[in-house]
């Protein structure tokens, strides 16, 4: 199965639009999304084409085909708007016999792991910088974010298919790959 997994959209439309054009073009089953979604927090400046209304009118036209978690950015109120659920504190995937633990990173992090085995991954956005950590006990991947890339990063995202984790910029340029 392949899994493009965004995060950190923070209500920019012109970027959730490239996202959705960049989901259509990966030609992925689902599209994990990892939270913050409309709000851009206290701490961001509003990024481009900041409009959360579209991004609601974009995701929820294609509400059947996501999974996400809930961003620290990420209210009651943005669930009663979107149509697909995106209050889970985490979400279980398993690929290659590995857990992959993914969350949106403000909970569980490496300051504070989530129960893992040695080689599952832990997969979250929030630090809007990608990136690709494999430590004794576990594999970090964070796929950076859509529309607030911080440290030099991209406007990106990672696709995940048959054991290989692929960092890509919106456009599709690829960045970086994993194999597990």
């Amino acid at each position: 199965m392949k899994i493009m997994i965004a995060s950190d959209i923070h209500g920019a439309a012109g970027f959730c639009e490239e996202m959705l054009a960049a989901y259509d073009r990966e030609q992925a089953e689902k599209l994990l999304l990892l939270g913050d979604i409309l709000y851009h927090g206290p701490r961001n400046d509003l990024p481009e084409q900041y409009a959360p209304k579209e991004v609601i009118e974009m995701l929820n036209a294609r509400k059947e085909e996501f999974l996400c978690v809930r961003g620290n950015c990420d209210t009651d109120v943005d669930q009663m708007v979107l149509e697909f659920p995106i209050m889970a504190e985490y979400c279980i995937l398993y690929e290659k016999g590995r857990m992959i633990f993914a969350t949106h990173g403000h909970i569980f992090n490496e300051q504070k792991l989530p129960m893992l085995k040695k080689g599952d991954i832990l997969l979250h956005g929030h630090t809007h910088v990608p990136v690709c950590k494999e430590t004794e006990d576990y594999i970090y991947l964070n796929p950076g974010s859509v529309s607030i890339p911080k440290d030099g990063s991209w406007h990106g995202y990672l696709v995940l298919e048959d054991g290989v984790f692929t960092w890509k910029e919106l456009d599709g340029t690829v960045k970086q790959e994993f194999c597990i």
